[in-house]
């Protein structure tokens, strides 16, 4: 079987170039035109020699936290959502990997107790709306691999105790820790620092963070060793006074493009600052951002610190230059704004994002299997999760149960041929639902850049059961966009839970192929600006059934084709264009089918539609509306849509439904 690759229909704008200009826009809104003369340009990307394009909302660690094996946190364990502080508790000292999704404000008791987290864990808010108030998040000596992002920390303050000498009420803390990436997060109004790395905790990375009105913002040391090696970058420190960071005994602290603005002035000449070097600590700045800032960098004489291409604005006091330090693009590549810029981008990008909350699983790098990721997504999903799939043929079955909605299934090849499902069941072992190489049952499913194939050879078998389906829905809410569909009979069964349930689906820049009924089932479906190919049985007179609906007669709208293209190696007058499918005699299953603004190959035949097991088409609801092509011609057995009609049956009457969904609009 053969099949088109991702090419869009005329009239439609190339993906790159589409793509292009969104990033161009994206790039322009964030980077803005600060004006600084002082500004500098973006550094190459070592290994492209331009500058890197790398996503600021990936799930992938970066810097310090990215070598030595890196950092993915609970990638390849189970995703869970907390609301209450004895689940987060329980999940995030559990020894088995585990996702935990933050959703709303946890409110801990006793007030400011900790949380361990253990290995092996990604702690992650829903949205921007994860919260832990009056707590802390600990990680104990030896522990590794763990992320934190995307959550707000805060109001663990103790009244009257503003430089923490009480309680230490801080919002994360680590003791000895390696391989922690921190990002995406907000830390305020705490008991003592906001952020303590300590003792010795290596291969961490703190990016785009925000630390807000506070005295003590980011400490890392307590260790006469010389170990640590730290990334900070895009980072906020707004309204805070000291440790913006201070970095005692590091072994490395690579710190750039980060933004420090409205320091708290209480007059303290000496304790009120931004970067310090401390110990023996080799520290590289680079294009960061100082407004309204006392003693903006400095080293201790033991220290060593390089600065290039930093703006000091309204800052006064030490900014201190001495020592090599070291080149940090000897460990990491890395994507260097303009100084110029970071006010803007920091703002903008630091701290808890809306977007950040979808959590995104690795196929086959952290799950070995698209079921095995589908498996981990929890029963109940209530946020989007994004399962994205490497290039490569998985040769084997996905399901999808109704308990786990919200999934988006992703290729992240080229084309949407780089990405195969596939398996090869016939519904002689297993029924035809059984023999579907993917069955999604349910709602609010996507899956995009992605093939899906049943490669049962039928020809090379006589079996009583040779349909093969390459995909049977029944959720609501699907969409498919730049997929292919590979098989021969029944390729595509979009369907519904029972007759008279109302399930939709939407494919759009898509390839569906097959002989025999391929395009079939009760759910509403539209197949728009798509190519479908109905392939020859090697027969002069008749080749097949493009479709075989089966709609409830309740429901005004079953398949809809439109603005797509039918292409066919079939001889001329030999392909029908569907007939009425009564599933088990079921006479309330009435199909209906429009093909409106379509080409039609000469592979269709004058007569297209056609009885089916003792049911007449006639009785059916079939029409065309303005379809071209040399298998177009109207004849008085090709149903013609009249043109008052027209409007009623759009792509939005076929999809909205009661809740007004609008998949189409998203393009």
């Amino acid at each position: 079987m053969t099949h088109l690759h991702s090419k869009r229909l005329p009239g439609s704008p190339p993906l790159g170039r589409t793509l292009a200009a969104v990033v161009g826009l994206v790039a322009a809104l964030a980077l803005g035109a600060i004006g600084q003369a002082k500004a500098a340009a973006p550094v190459p990307d070592r290994a492209s020699g331009t500058a890197s394009s790398a996503d600021r909302w990936t799930d992938r660690a970066h810097g310090f936290a990215s070598l030595d094996g890196g950092t993915t946190g609970g990638a390849g364990g189970k995703v869970v959502t907390v609301t209450d502080q004895a689940s987060l508790a329980r999940y995030a000292a559990a020894e088995e990997p585990y996702i935990i999704r933050v959703s709303g404000a946890i409110a801990v008791e006793p007030f400011g107790s900790d949380i361990v987290v253990a290995s092996d864990k990604t702690v992650i808010g829903v949205g921007d709306t994860g919260e832990i108030v009056h707590g802390e998040l600990h990680l104990n000596p030896g522990t590794h691999n763990v992320i934190i992002r995307n959550l707000t920390i805060r109001d663990s303050y103790v009244e009257g105790d503003w430089d923490g000498k009480t309680q230490d009420f801080d919002a994360i803390q680590m003791d000895t820790a390696d391989h922690v990436w921190i990002d995406h997060n907000r830390f305020t109004h705490m008991g003592d620092g906001l952020l303590d790395i300590r003792k010795d905790s290596q291969y961490i990375t703190v990016s785009y963070n925000r630390f807000a009105d506070h005295n003590k913002a980011l400490g890392i040391g307590w260790t006469t060793n010389v170990l640590t090696q730290i990334t900070i970058d895009h980072n906020w420190f707004t309204g805070t006074k000291q440790r913006n960071p201070s970095a005692d005994n590091c072994a490395y602290a690579h710190l750039y493009n980060n933004y420090l603005s409205a320091q708290v002035d209480d007059g303290d000449p000496v304790w009120t600052y931004g970067n310090w070097s401390r110990g023996q600590t080799k520290m590289v700045i680079e294009n960061s951002y100082y407004d309204g800032v006392q003693h903006p960098y400095q080293a201790d004489a033991t220290a060593e610190l390089v600065q290039r291409g930093s703006i000091l604005r309204n800052a006064a006091g030490r900014h201190d230059e001495w020592g090599a330090a070291f080149e940090p693009r000897d460990f990491y590549d890395y994507r260097l704004d303009p100084a110029s810029a970071v006010p803007a981008l920091v703002t903008r990008f630091s701290g808890p994002q809306k977007r950040i909350g979808a959590v995104e699983l690795n196929v086959p790098a952290d799950y070995p299997t698209v079921q095995a990721a589908v498996d981990a997504v929890p029963d109940g999903n209530d946020s989007a999760v994004t399962v994205s799939i490497a290039p490569g043929t998985y040769r084997a079955k996905v399901f999808v149960p109704a308990t786990k909605p919200r999934i988006l299934l992703r290729g992240t090849g080229q084309d949407r041929s780089d990405t195969v499902i596939v398996h090869d069941t016939p519904a002689a072992y297993g029924g035809s639902t059984g023999s579907a190489t993917v069955r999604i049952a349910a709602n609010d499913v996507t899956a995009r850049n992605l093939t899906f194939s049943n490669d049962f050879d039928e020809a090379a078998h006589e079996l009583n059961g040779e349909q093969a389906l390459a995909m049977k829905t029944t959720g609501d809410r699907i969409v498919f966009e730049d997929t292919a569909f590979l098989g021969n009979q029944d390729t595509l069964m979009t369907d519904s839970p029972s007759l008279t349930a109302i399930s939709r689906v939407y494919l759009r820049d898509s390839y569906i192929e097959g002989d025999v009924d391929f395009i079939y089932g009760r759910a509403t479906t539209v197949v728009e600006r798509s190519v479908i190919k109905a392939l020859s049985r090697g027969s002069a007179t008749n080749n097949g059934y493009i479709t075989a609906a089966s709609t409830w007669k309740g429901n005004p709208y079953g398949f809809l084709i439109t603005r797509s293209r039918i292409v066919s190696d079939a001889p001329a007058e030999s392909f029908h264009l569907g007939r009425p499918w009564h599933p088990g005699g079921e006479v309330d299953a009435v199909a209906q089918v429009l093909i409106r603004d379509t080409e039609l190959p000469a592979a269709v035949k004058s007569s297209p539609w056609t009885d089916m097991s003792g049911f007449s088409w006639r009785d059916a609801r079939f029409a065309e509306y303005r379809t071209y092509g040399p298998g177009s011609a109207v004849t008085a057995d090709r149903p013609q849509l009249p043109d008052a009609d027209a409007a009623a049956y759009t792509v939005a009457d076929y999809l909205s439904g009661a809740d007004g969904w609008a998949p189409y609009a998203h393009h």
